[in-house]
């Protein structure tokens, strides 16, 4: 954290002398600036005030501490700084205490982290003005039921679980999705996770003809998994989930293994000069530095639009496609992206990319 301070302030300075003094709208920035989680507060501290000043906007951080009760002290600094929008939040924690004084300030909150659907249950019974770039905590295996029914639904499917609460939760949730279309696996089991090998595993998907896997389980776990069956011979299309989005170690994963995750942002191609311009500046686009650029551009064009059409700029942020550096965005009357993140990547050359379109 120490050594990004440094490249913040420089960040700030050099947008702000190529633009002369921030003015425009009023963005407040929540992100933990101390603790654990400051790494990834510093990202979202990084691509706050890159987008912010971008727009020839005024950035107002407010530390955010993670901890129960401390809701009400960040709203509190929010409507102290007069900001018009709030953008970041890494922690529920932080939303559950300030959503309620921020509706009654009329300042609405962009997230970029937290994907509890409980919350955002809450938050449109309340009319709390809660909008969120992450994907609720369902997307993932209604991405996956959906790519499972559109191409492997006439292969032999084999289900498989490390026991752990997401991995057992994200199984049940695809076995449920499945069973809602008339697709039945004809394996289900749970792997015990961080072996050496697991040929037990592959021998028994062999037995029972499966040759599709979808595993809930880490990245670790899938690379084992995929060696075994190479080595056994035994042909298995293997999928995983968003914990394949980890270190390539210590069993590097061999190419042709799927995961349904979330892109690389700073590989799309809408965000390469964003990426460049930020690598210009010391940061790396990484984690969510790109989907914060994304929330301060969308801040800045949805009070601006709202300030034109005298509307509130939770209204204006319902229904109206914003343009970002990681694609279009728009949300729906559930305050939810409107379009799914998750993407069905395939491992090769080393990192997760689009699956090569088909030849003709």
């Amino acid at each position: 954290m120490n050594r990004l301070r440094p490249i913040l302030l420089s960040m700030a300075l050099v947008f702000a002398a190529g633009s002369g003094q921030a003015a425009g709208i009023n963005i407040g920035l929540v992100a933990p600036q101390n603790g654990t989680f400051a790494p990834l507060g510093a990202q979202i501290s990084a691509g706050g005030t890159f987008g912010a000043n971008a727009g020839k906007n005024t950035i107002t951080p407010i530390d955010e501490p993670c901890s129960e009760n401390s809701g009400q002290m960040v709203a509190d600094a929010l409507i102290k700084a007069k900001v018009q929008i709030a953008i970041g939040f890494l922690c529920s924690e932080t939303l559950e205490g300030a959503l309620p004084p921020l509706k009654d300030a009329g300042i609405p909150v962009i997230t970029v982290s937290v994907r509890s659907h409980i919350l955002m249950e809450d938050a449109l019974k309340n009319g709390w003005p809660f909008f969120r770039l992450a994907p609720a905590d369902s997307a993932e295996a209604k991405r996956i039921v959906g790519v499972i029914l559109q191409n492997w639904a006439a292969q032999p499917l084999a289900l498989v679980d490390d026991g752990t609460i997401h991995g057992r939760e994200l199984i049940d949730a695809v076995r449920t999705g499945l069973d809602d279309n008339g697709l039945k696996p004809v394996f289900n089991d749970t792997l015990r996770p961080g072996q050496d090998q697991q040929i037990g595993l592959v021998r028994r998907l062999k037995k029972a003809g499966a040759t599709a896997l979808l595993v809930g389980g880490d990245r670790s776990d899938v690379a084992i998994i995929a060696r075994d069956a190479a080595n056994e011979k035994i042909p298995l299309r293997i999928m995983g989930g968003d914990a394949m989005r980890a270190a390539d170690q210590p069993l590097p994963l061999a190419d042709g293994v799927l995961a349904v995750t979330i892109p690389d942002y700073a590989s799309l191609p809408a965000a390469a000069e964003t990426a460049n311009a930020l690598r210009s500046g010391g940061v790396e686009p990484e984690g969510y530095v790109l989907p914060t650029v994304a929330a301060a551009m969308i801040a800045d064009q949805a009070v601006t639009a709202a300030l034109a059409e005298k509307v509130s700029v939770a209204a204006k942020l319902v229904g109206t496609t914003w343009q970002t550096p990681i694609g279009p965005i728009s949300f729906g009357s559930d305050h939810e992206l409107t379009e799914n993140p998750y993407r069905l990547l395939e491992w090769r050359d080393h990192r997760f990319q689009p699956l090569p379109a088909p030849s003709n």
